[in-house]
Order: structure tokens, then C-alpha cells, then sequence
């Protein structure tokens, strides 16, 4: 049959790495009600005031008919077509009251680094169905390889601080325009509408290429987790949600403790990411009594510590995180039960596959009900680096006891 052929060329040609798209949500657009302070649009008697001092641009979808209008001194306005500016007395509006000043929000505080200001999207834009598999938090603001979109016929202002000085990215779609080279980025940004849209220290830079790596490429945000999880935070009350397990587990790239299983694997050469993930889905995730799980799973660079100290160099590994939505002490038992099919499988497998090994942490049950995780690698580590410093310790004892003169 023709899905069979479908397959069958599917399954000979190598799996490319999929394409992000993350489309920004906030706006500066005249029409949109959450951007006055009145929470609602000018009317014909209002009078709006637009702060003199703040750097805007202001998309309009309808003529604009306000009595008075106080602009910015630096900043544009972008007409849609057949839209303009038009003299009207106030002497009837249908739905406008007395008239007041209304005046236009702040739009300096929407960060670049804000998770909760991105959304995932199609290449037209259209949004992505929320599935069974989700991003770690670093991984939800845009990546070095993703395509970031800026709604067409609509105005933004975004803040670019970051700890990187360049940051990364495979292209940008301003007002339906695909800007996907070095070139055509530099020069959208010494037009006049670039300084009006991005502000703050991190320059944005286009470079075209998607990631060259089947393995995966990490995300390359982690410089800069320490803002997003604030930016996190700060939108959710300013605190994590307390775990219901007692010994949650802090995935890499993740800002809050979660309860359920974590893989971390070792490959090879051979490992092609997209094609292991879609294995997992279609193979694993997708049966019934994993309905309530959801995973993430990608390249993430861990730090190498000797002794418990942090060396500069890292590991890349894939990590896989597996949560679920049990409650109580069968918090995580649908997740630790996928892991152990997830690494039964690698024992079978894993070679074919490209993967050279892998470790499991868990963290299941309630806080109430006194269960606990287990395959914890933490302990593991310790319970090493702790003979190892028992050792050490027993070892510079006898050779102080000989240069005393104390041993033969």
C-alpha cells in the first residue's frame, strides 16, 4: 500500500532533525485591550498618553480616532492597509463613557528569557497542540537552531539582556518576513524599526544553519538559566511548587524539582536523536497504561566533578525526564515503570541503537506516605567519593606516623 512505501522510504533515509519553531505572544498592537492601563481600547472622547520617555512601535489595525493623543518622541506607528489618522469631534461614540486619560503600558519588562512569553508553533505560525512531549525550561525559550517568529501585522518590544553576548539563532520572521542569513539580519537591524523592537545587552544573530548533529545539539541557554528561571518564577509567585515526593529530582536545564524518573545515556557516533525519541513514542509512550506520562528528552552538557568539585569541562549525554500525573503514594510509578522498559530495552537494544549506556534516577511516592526513590545515582557517587576520602585520609595518617618516627 502507499503508506507502506511511505514507511519503508522513511525508515531508509536518515531521520533529519526537526525544526523548532517558537513564536513570541506579547505585543505593542493599538488594539489589544491588556496593553492600557484601563484594560481596554481608546475611544473617540478619551485622551491617550503615551510616556515620552519609552522607546515604542505601535501597530494599528483601524484608523485611530481618539480626541487627543500625547506620542512618544521616539517611536512609529505601522498602519495596516486602508488604516490612518482621522479628525473626530467626540460628540458620539457608541460604548465610550465621559472620556479620560488612558495610557499606554509598559512594555520594557517582557524579557527575551521569560518560558511563558514563547509558545510552539507550525511554520505558518499556527499553534502547536500541547502532546506527550514536553521541554525542560531552558529548552522553552528559543534555541541556538530554532526559528523564532514574530507575528505578522503585529508590533513587539522585547528586552535582549542576557549573560551571552551573541545570541544564537537559525532564523527570525518579522511581519512575514523570513530573515534566515547573516545578511539579510544585519541588514533588518540598521533599519528603523530594529532599535524600536529589540533592546538590552544580548544581540541577537541569525546564522541560517539548523543543527549538524544527529546525535542532537544542546540548547546553549544554560549560561542564562539562572534569568529564566527567575522570569519563571517571577510569573508563577516567585516560589517552586512543593514537590509531593520527598527527594524530588532537578533535571538539567529544568528550574523546579519534579517527581518521577530521569535517564541519563551514553551513545555513540551512531545515535540519531530524533529517530530514538519518535522509537520511544510510537513504541513505548504511546501504550495505555502510559496515558498519564509525558517526557522530554534532548542533548544536555553535564558537569564533571572530581571530589565534588566542579571542573570547567562537560559531558554531552541525552537526558530523558518522565513525569506523571499519579497522585499520592503513586506519585512517579507510571514514569519509574516506563524507565525500566525505557532501559530494558537499551539492554536489548542499545548497541543497534548507538547507546553505550545509561543510568536511572527515580523519585516516586508521597511525602505522607513515607515511600521513597530509588536507583538513586547521588548515593551511589557519595558513597565512592566518601571510601575514596576514608582512604586518602588513612593513607596521609600513616605516612605522618612514619616521618615521626612513630612507624618502621
Amino acid at each position: 500500500t502507499p503508506m507502506d512505501w511511505i514507511t519503508l522510504i522513511s525508515l531508509l533515509l536518515p531521520a533529519a532533525a526537526a525544526a523548532v519553531y517558537k513564536q513570541w505572544i506579547p505585543n505593542t498592537n493599538f488594539e489589544t485591550a491588556s496593553n492600557w492601563d484601563k484594560g481596554r481600547v481608546p475611544c473617540a472622547r478619551d485622551v491617550v498618553h503615551f510616556e515620552k520617555d519609552k522607546v515604542l512601535g505601535i501597530f494599528d489595525f483601524n484608523a485611530l480616532n481618539p480626541s487627543i493623543q500625547y506620542l512618544p518622541l521616539n517611536g512609529e506607528f505601522v498602519l495596516a492597509a486602508g488604516a490612518g489618522f482621522t479628525a473626530f469631534d467626540g460628540s458620539w461614540d457608541p460604548g465610550c463613557d465621559s472620556g479620560g486619560t488612558v495610557r499606554f503600558a509598559d512594555a520594557e519588562q517582557h524579557s527575551w528569557f521569560d518560558p511563558t512569553l514563547w509558545q510552539d508553533v507550525f511554520p505558518s505560525g499556527e499553534l502547536k497542540p500541547s502532546g506527550r512531549v514536553f521541554s525542560v525550561d531552558e529548552e522553552r525559550v528559543p534555541c541556538r537552531y530554532d526559528d523564532v517568529i514574530f507575528p505578522a501585522e503585529t508590533s513587539f518590544r522585547v528586552n535582549t539582556d542576557s549573560s551571552q553576548q551573541v545570541i544564537h539563532l537559525r532564523s527570525i520572521s518579522i511581519m512575514g518576513q523570513a530573515l534566515s542569513t547573516p545578511e539579510s539580519w544585519a541588514g533588518y537591524l540598521q533599519g528603523p524599526s530594529a532599535p524600536l523592537q529589540f533592546h538590552g545587552n544580548g544581540t541577537l544573530q541569525v546564522t541560517g544553519t539548523g543543527c549538524p548533529d544527529k546525535s542532537g545539539c544542546a540548547c546553549g541557554n544554560a549560561p542564562d538559566g539562572p534569568r529564566i528561571c527567575a522570569a519563571l518564577l517571577r510569573a508563577s509567585g516567585k516560589q517552586c511548587p512543593v514537590p509531593v515526593c520527598q527527594r524530588p529530582l532537578q533535571p538539567l536545564g529544568h528550574c523546579c524539582g519534579v517527581c518521577g524518573a530521569t535517564i541519563n545515556l551514553d551513545f555513540t557516533p551512531d545515535f540519531d536523536l530524533q529517530k530514538y525519541q519518535d522509537r520511544l513514542v510510537q513504541e513505548l509512550l504511546s501504550q495505555p497504561k502510559y496515558a498519564g506520562v509525558q517526557m522530554a528528552i534532548s542533548k544536555v552538557h553535564k558537569a564533571q566533578t572530581f571530589l565534588g568539585i566542579v571542573s570547567r569541562s562537560s559531558t554531552p549525554l541525552i537526558q530523558i525526564v518522565l513525569i506523571d500525573d499519579r497522585a499520592g503514594a503513586e506519585t512517579g510509578t507510571a514514569a519509574e515503570q516506563l524507565a525500566a522498559d525505557i532501559m530494558e530495552d537499551v539492554a536489548r537494544h542499545g548497541e543497534a541503537l548507538g547507546i553505550s549506556g545509561g543510568k536511572v534516577e527515580v523519585a516516586t511516592g508521597s511525602t505522607l506516605s513515607g515511600q521513597r526513590g530509588s536507583h538513586t545515582l547521588s548515593r551511589i557517587t557519595a558513597g565512592t567519593v566518601m571510601g575514596l576520602l576514608f582512604g586518602l585520609m588513612f593513607l596521609g595518617g600513616i605516612l605522618f606516623l612514619y616521618r615521626k618516627g612513630k612507624l618502621r
